[in-house]
């Protein structure tokens, strides 16, 4: 999305092949983007950048199309997205992004289930957010880049995927410091120049194979990630038993001989990841004694805990907390997917499920994860895709 920022080809590398992703190139296309894919590389050319509307049809697939409010706003001086949509795990209310343009001199309007920005230039200002929100800082973040003056971002997000959004700016000419704490700076420019830039690897994806390889008593080297981005995911994977090892960018996960239970509560980064509830829920299914998760950032995020209980699960769902109660084993069963993370939750606990487990509705698990049925064929998995 930031790409949209300035004119000439910015290279992007280390793109994983995903339905979000192909939205998205589809999604820039339409505003009038070169783009250009081969292999884990992607060309984004911007030049010809001339249309400010983002359809409905577009932005439905994925509630993350929101992010070329801010970069239009500030290319274009004007923006018309559709209200988002994505999986239904909850409300994610934009209204801290609109928010956030106001104060930087934008008019905005919602109709006919549209949001309308413009603003003939954009002025530094303080922008306080009242919730943490990672894409609302995202966004302010773009559209402040060029504006005129200081912006200071407070209460920001500090996920480190707003880290690597400032660097990438920041390489393209921007003035950010501050990013991947509660309070960023932005000091606008008048441009920004097309860059060359390596995407950081994927935290959740690499949580999810951990827990896979706890669950299943595995032995598993998870090689080219971030440890630092996994701290709660690696403490509380260490408090089950499980044999954790960090080597530069390599995390040796070793699976115990019997499960502890353990609780979490997820929170903003660098507290607990809700992305990694779901399959830590399932982990935890089998785990010796009771296990108490709660559920802090988005309200609907239990939905795969009634299919884990299709699969003999013992799980127990009052407001944000579940009560899981550990069993000797799951037993497989045809469940349903319900959103992304529910999916990986289901095959964690399929591989570890005594007979056949048949998820359904894996088109969810195709926005986030790349061929992950082949990725844990290769660690000895009796695991394929057929058709629906």
């Amino acid at each position: 999305m930031a790409s949209l920022l300035s004119d000439g080809w910015n290279t992007f590398f280390n793109v994983p092949d995903l339905k979000d992703i192909q939205s998205i190139k589809l999604l820039l296309s339409t505003l009038g983007a070169k783009i250009e894919s081969k292999g884990k590389t992607v060309r984004i050319n911007s030049s010809g950048l001339c249309n400010h509307e983002a359809p409905y049809e577009l932005v439905r697939k994925m509630r993350a199309s929101i992010l070329v409010l801010g970069p239009l706003l500030a290319r274009l001086k004007k923006a018309k997205i559709s209200l988002p949509g994505g999986c239904a795990i909850g409300e994610r209310p934009i209204n801290l992004h609109l928010k956030g343009f106001a104060a930087l001199g934008a008019k905005i309007k919602l109709e006919h289930g549209y949001v309308e920005a413009a603003a003939d230039r954009l002025f530094g200002n303080e922008v306080y957010f009242d919730v943490a929100t990672v894409t609302g800082t995202e966004n302010v973040l773009m559209a402040s880049v060029l504006a005129k003056g200081i912006t200071t971002l407070r209460n920001a997000a500090c996920e480190p995927e707003i880290k690597a959004l400032a660097d990438f700016l920041n390489k393209m000419g921007a003035n950010i410091t501050g990013a991947g704490t509660p309070v960023i700076t932005i000091n606008g420019v008048d441009s920004l120049k097309p860059v060359s830039h390596k995407i950081i690897p994927d935290r959740i994806e690499a949580g999810t194979f951990m827990a896979a390889s706890v669950i299943t008593g595995g032995d598993v080297k998870i090689i080219g990630c971030e440890p630092d981005h996994l701290s709660s995911m690696i403490n509380k994977l260490k408090l089950t038993g499980a044999k954790i090892e960090i080597k530069d960018k390599i995390i040796h996960v070793t699976g115990p001989d019997e499960i502890a239970s353990v609780d979490i509560k997820t929170r903003e980064y660098p507290g607990f990841p809700t992305d990694l509830q779901a399959q830590f829920m399932a982990l935890m299914t089998v785990a010796k004694g009771m296990s108490i998760i709660n559920e802090n950032i988005f309200e609907n995020r239990f939905i795969h805990a009634g299919e884990l209980n299709r699969m003999g699960a013992d799980i127990t769902i009052t407001d944000k907390t579940a009560v899981v109660k550990g069993v000797a084993k799951l037993l497989g069963a045809p469940v349903m997917a319900s959103d992304l993370r529910a999916s990986a939750s289901l095959i964690i606990a399929g591989l570890a499920a005594e007979g056949t487990t048949e998820v359904h509705r894996v088109y969810h698990l195709d926005r986030g994860y790349e061929a992950i049925e082949k990725k844990f064929q290769s660690l000895g998995a009796a695991i394929k895709r057929v058709p629906e």
